[in-house]
């Protein structure tokens, strides 16, 4: 029994694309991709993507610089996916401190990039993130079109 299940689970991750574009930081330190996209559903699933080139450094300082690089990141690992913005179904924004706090700095930026689209968003106060300068974080799911859904 426990054959077969490793077999089955196996197989469910071999048709799992991951994506790690070599413009975003390589996770693999910490057991992770950037994205996976599932075939079977068509949808890629982003890793919260923050203000960090592809050495792990945080660039900008405030909220606004930090959200136009995690939205710059989202854009590369959609497309290295087979997505784009257009694509998205859900952004989680995970903000470090009181949301309301920030929502000037930040939401004009995300409402330029995702006008018209409308995806269903979430916002999130949260104490910390992956580092102490690390201010914004973006997590997405989205359709990667042309991809054989089930």
């Amino acid at each position: 029994m426990n054959e077969l299940l490793h077999e089955r689970t196996r197989q469910v991750s071999e048709n799992i694309r991951r994506i790690n574009p070599p413009e975003l930081f390589d996770g693999e330190v910490y057991g992770m991709s950037q994205g996976t996209v599932d075939p079977r559903s068509g949808l890629v699933f982003l890793s919260g993507q923050v203000a960090w080139d592809e050495h792990g450094q945080v660039r900008g300082e405030g909220y606004a610089e930090q959200a136009r690089v995690a939205l710059d990141n989202l854009r590369v690992g959609l497309e290295a996916a087979g997505s784009s913005l257009e694509q998205v179904l859900r952004l989680r924004i995970y903000i470090r401190g009181e949301v309301e706090e920030h929502m000037a700095e930040v939401v004009p930026l995300v409402a330029e990039a995702f006008a018209g689209i409308r995806p269903a968003v979430t916002g999130i106060g949260v104490a910390s993130l992956a580092t102490r300068d690390t201010l914004i974080e973006l997590e997405v799911v989205a359709r990667v079109p042309g991809a054989a859904a089930v």
